[in-house]
């Protein structure tokens, strides 16, 4: 799905004769509709609907592959015109680093899950280690600063640290002591961020995620979720975006 304001890319030409700069061209792509959703909210809460970056914005599926394909997909059809990949959504938080509601946009996208079981504490060890690639993006400084920025004029704040992937949520607190283990500082925990990741390193095109909160990270209790906290904190994080983006 697609949030279009009326301008062209490149702008139009002043009343002086030169010609506007463009605006930044931002793909966002979520697990599903309602964050997706979610983040279409946001960004048509803009001033008159003219928000100040172009968006685009899909639902990609669940987990890093459906990930993956989609962000490759949508890129390719895009010719890879983008400025910006967000992988976005709602997600779990590490206690002690981001409660529930609260917005966390990562330093590092980290797939905390691909590697090998080892009989060896800590029990783990990442591709990198095995040497067979890395399971480490990192996000763009630039990109970050500005969407940080963005979101401090509007009242918002947001933890910034690694946000890692896995194929399986965390259901236990020995599993989530060993992922908080294995990525230091890590804040949150989602399902597509590696894969959108990957995607747009493989172009060469800056990406970052954002998460906003929905529940701990450690023993499964969905009693405790607040998916719909977490999803109006991530509408209110893309209002914010849409607005202020510089």
């Amino acid at each position: 799905m697609t949030f279009e304001d009326s301008h062209p890319l490149a702008g139009s030409p002043s009343a002086a004769g030169s010609r506007e700069p463009a605006k930044p061209r931002i793909l966002v792509v979520t697990a599903v509709e309602a964050e997706r959703d979610a983040v279409l909210r946001g960004i048509a809460g803009a001033p008159g609907g003219s928000p100040a970056a172009a968006f685009d914005a899909i639902a990609a599926g669940v987990g890093p592959a459906s990930a993956a394909a989609s962000t490759a997909l949508a890129l390719a059809r895009a010719a890879a015109t983008y400025d910006l990949v967000v992988s976005a959504g709602i997600g779990g938080g590490f206690v002690g680093q981001a409660e529930i509601g609260s917005l966390v946009l990562s330093d590092r996208i980290v797939s905390a899950d691909l590697g090998a079981e080892t009989p060896e504490a800590p029990g783990f060890l990442s591709v990198d280690e095995l040497g067979f690639g890395s399971a480490r993006v990192d996000a763009n400084h630039a990109w970050n600063e500005r969407l940080l920025a963005a979101l401090l004029r509007a009242g918002l704040g947001a933890i910034h640290a690694p946000v890692i992937t896995v194929s399986s949520a965390t259901g236990t607190a020995a599993t989530a002591a060993l992922r908080a283990e294995l990525v230091p500082g890590a804040a949150s925990e989602g399902m597509e961020g590696f894969g959108v990741a990957t995607a747009a390193a493989q172009l060469g095109i800056p990406v970052t995620e954002l998460r906003a909160i929905s529940n701990a990270v450690g023993p499964r209790d969905r009693a405790a979720w607040r998916i719909g906290e977490a999803l109006q904190a991530l509408e209110a994080a893309f209002r914010a975006i849409a607005v202020h983006i510089k």
